[in-house]
């Protein structure tokens, strides 16, 4: 059975391109032979598949043939495939090309290790008998699938990957943009859709940029908190050589005149005068979702004590159908000036101690 290019990088099969370079860029930099002085050899072997299977797996058209035939497909072993080439489609020649090279490409001139690279070359001349000379075996071996060649030739860049990896990985991304999506408590907790209109350039076929206004739909969950983010792919504007920016819409919270969110409870301070905190009281409110809730304090109201209603506070959207507590937090208003009978009944009713 030939190799599983997928299983050496660790990806599944239906892996995007991003996740293909960041498997390879990780795996090759943990077995580069650089990295493993004690043990050169075996991490230039290990070196050498990983760079195979990126290097087949990266280019579109090898991967498609890898995929319907496998190893044996692309060495030239499929049904019908007589050697020398008939039998698959469009006659390639697939040729792997040099660990090194395919690395080198990949991460440009400026080395992961931070250093220059003579441990690297000694390595892979002891392990492969020279790279790419006229002696020893120059690199990896040849693999003949009757392809006739990849895109823009083997050495000269790889097909599929942006940029054609003539030392650089392709196009970056311009960094996300982010806005404020004010949202207040009642949307919060009860859902709500806000849409957002955006601007930005767009290119056509031709080359031409265009101004372009588009409206972008967002869902809010209930329960969301302040710091949520919402983010619209390459959404930002388009121009050569660069991959758009995403837009993220991150959640804040506008403030609440009756309460104050704490993770997944709501707060209300209730200011009682001292009659209510000592005799008992009812507090009156309105939920957020509009319905009448009364709280009643009959214990002695401490001012800075609380009385936690359970099930009352915000939906938690990790947990749908549960709540957060709504906790009423008490506030004493003391009078500012007494009379001297009202100190001297006061004396009477209440305990010195």
């Amino acid at each position: 059975m030939g190799k599983d290019y997928y299983k050496i990088l660790g990806v599944s099969r239906n892996a995007s391109d991003d996740e293909i370079k960041k498997a390879y860029r990780k795996l090759a930099v943990k077995h580069h032979p650089d990295k493993n002085p004690g043990n050169q050899e075996a991490a230039a072997e290990k070196f050498k598949e990983i760079s195979e299977a990126f290097e087949v797996l990266s280019d579109s058209n090898k991967r498609q043939v890898f995929d319907q035939y496998g190893e044996e497909g692309l060495k030239g072993g499929m049904p019908g495939n007589t050697p020398g080439g008939g039998g698959m489609p469009g006659g390639m020649h697939f040729s792997a090309s040099n660990p090194e090279e395919i690395f080198s490409r990949f991460f440009g001139s400026s080395s992961p290790f931070g250093g220059g690279g003579g441990g690297m070359d000694d390595a892979f001349s002891s392990f492969f008998g020279g790279m790419g000379g006229s002696g020893g075996r120059g690199g990896m071996p040849e693999m003949h699938a009757g392809m006739g060649g990849m895109p823009g030739g083997l050495f000269g860049g790889m097909g599929g990957m942006p940029g054609g990896m003539n030392g650089r990985a392709g196009p970056g991304q311009d960094p996300p943009i982010e806005h404020q999506l004010p949202c207040t408590l009642e949307e919060l907790y009860k859902g709500a859709t806000k849409r957002m209109k955006i601007s930005r350039s767009v290119t056509d076929v031709s080359g031409r940029t265009e101004r372009v206004t588009e409206t972008l739909s967002i869902d809010i969950k209930p329960g969301w908190k302040r710091g949520t983010k919402v983010t619209f792919p390459k959404k930002g504007d388009e121009r050569p050589g660069h991959v758009p920016a995403d837009i993220v819409f991150v959640i804040n919270e506008k403030k609440h005149p009756v309460f104050e969110r704490e993770g997944n409870d709501l707060i209300h301070t209730a200011k009682l005068p001292l009659v209510d905190a000592l005799c008992g009281a009812t507090v009156r409110l309105t939920t957020l979702d509009g319905r009448p809730l009364t709280v009643s304090v009959s214990d002695v109201a401490r001012p800075g004590a609380e009385k936690r209603v359970k099930g009352e506070g915000m939906p938690q959207s990790k947990a749908p159908g549960t709540k957060g507590d709504l906790r009423v937090r008490f506030d004493v208003l003391f009078p500012r000036v007494l009379s001297d009978h009202q100190k001297a009944g006061l004396r009477q009713l209440l305990p010195s101690g």
